[in-house]
């Protein structure tokens, strides 16, 4: 089977199912999205073949109504006469041609008109067809053409009932008539299609802004768990290791070793159950702990001390109760990652951190730290989680900035906005 006769067979299937008939086969083309670029066009439904055999009824019954006038032409020839009707009869017939050559077949009726009164049912049709079916400039220049030649056409054929001026604004007046019927059958045409692509555009734009919600919520869901999670982690990692590798410990440390790592593991645990129940729930659980803002920025270091960091902490803020909840929370998610980065790439070092900021001056954080000492084993990291602080910054209209110092240390900065 040729790709053609592959193309026919697929596109028999009706693509606008209900009551096809009652459309245009040129209206149906462009409503079916996968007919464009087929070469292939719809078999005319039922309403065009009535439409089809109106216009030819019309064009006959008017080419009728001009034959007594033929009689009534007082220096016609009969051999004219004659040639008028036969002219006339071929306009009828050409008008089953006025769906494949709208455009073709209306200038040929413009000369055609001239020679035969028994035409120009025919030739309003044409030039209906092609208001229709093409743009409007060529409708006013057919539509203009006709116009200009009636004064011709009638000195020339001289109406035997009707005074001169009379004829021509008659014929005017079917000519306007014809390209304006035209022009509202293609206007209501373009606006259902109008209300098919506008309809199309909303599909797409909320398929679009379902995605990117989806991809929002995900990347939130995703810098939610690196930053929770990798904390109470990178602790218990680093406890089990000094269990690992100090089997001459004594007791007390043992026994402290033993108990954080039980509590960042219960944390890291109690983090993961509240995610995963926002992942059930699809929104979050006001029942649940809550989020950390700038006060809890004391047992963080607290906590981070108790696992054997050195930290130096310096708060110059402002009234740190009227810090916003986002802007805090964004300043402890900072702190709280740059002191899993430091206590895993540069364990044993001393950490600066600064906290400062004011009512209109912004809030600043910066965490530093010295360089290692030695060679300090390789830790698995994909560098997310700076990734994903940058973005929380971003959003909270805030900046970050990261980067090794000249001594060789690490240093983390946030500048977030505190109106």
């Amino acid at each position: 089977m040729s790709e053609d006769e592959t193309v026919k067979t697929v596109r028999t299937t009706p693509a606008l199912p209900g009551r096809r008939w009652l459309l245009p086969s040129a209206l149906i083309d462009q409503l079916d999205p996968d007919a464009e670029g087929t070469g292939w066009r719809s078999r005319r439904t039922a309403r065009d073949w009535l439409v089809d055999f109106a216009c030819f009824g019309l064009a006959v019954l008017i080419g009728l109504l001009s034959v007594d006038s033929l009689d009534q032409e007082p220096h016609l020839a009969q051999g004219w006469e004659v040639a008028d009707q036969l002219i006339g009869a071929l306009a009828c017939a050409a008008v089953w041609l006025r769906r494949r050559w709208p455009v073709g077949l209306a200038v040929t009726m413009v000369p055609v008109g001239l020679l035969s009164v028994t035409s120009g049912g025919a030739a309003l049709v044409a030039l209906f067809t092609v208001a229709v079916h093409r743009p409007f400039r060529y409708t006013a220049w057919l539509t203009g053409a006709n116009v200009l030649l009636q004064p011709v056409f009638y000195w020339l054929r001289p109406d035997p009932q009707l005074p001169y001026l009379v004829a021509n604004l008659l014929g005017v007046l079917l000519a306007v008539t014809a390209a304006g019927w035209g022009m509202l059958a293609r206007s209501k045409r373009q606006l259902l299609l109008s209300l098919r692509d506008r309809a199309a555009r909303a599909e797409t734009e909320a398929r679009l802004r379902a995605e990117q919600a989806q991809r929002l919520a995900r990347e939130a869901i995703a810098r939610e768990m690196h930053d929770v999670l990798a904390h109470r982690l990178t602790l218990l990692s680093v406890h089990a290791g000094a269990l690992e590798f100090r089997p001459d410990a004594s007791r007390e440390e043992v026994a402290r070793a033993a108990g954080v790592v039980r509590e960042s593991a219960h944390e890291a645990l109690q983090d993961l159950r509240e995610i995963i129940g926002v992942l059930r729930a699809g929104d979050s659980d006001d029942g649940g702990r809550p989020q950390p803002t700038l006060a809890a920025l004391d047992a963080l270091v607290a906590e981070s001390r108790q696992a054997g960091m050195e930290v130096a902490f310096v708060r110059d803020v402002t009234d740190p109760a009227a810090v916003p909840a986002s802007v805090g929370r964004t300043a402890y998610r900072v702190v709280q990652e740059a002191l899993t980065n430091a206590r895993k790439h540069a364990p044993g070092t001393e950490v600066e951190l600064s906290v400062t900021g004011a009512p209109g001056d912004g809030l600043a954080v910066s965490v530093r730290n010295a360089p290692p000492e030695g060679e300090v084993p390789v830790v698995p990291g994909s560098g997310q989680g700076l990734i994903g602080l940058a973005e929380r910054a971003t959003l909270a209209g805030g900046t970050l900035e990261h980067g090794p110092t000249a001594d060789g240390g690490f240093r983390v900065r946030a500048r977030l906005p505190w109106g």
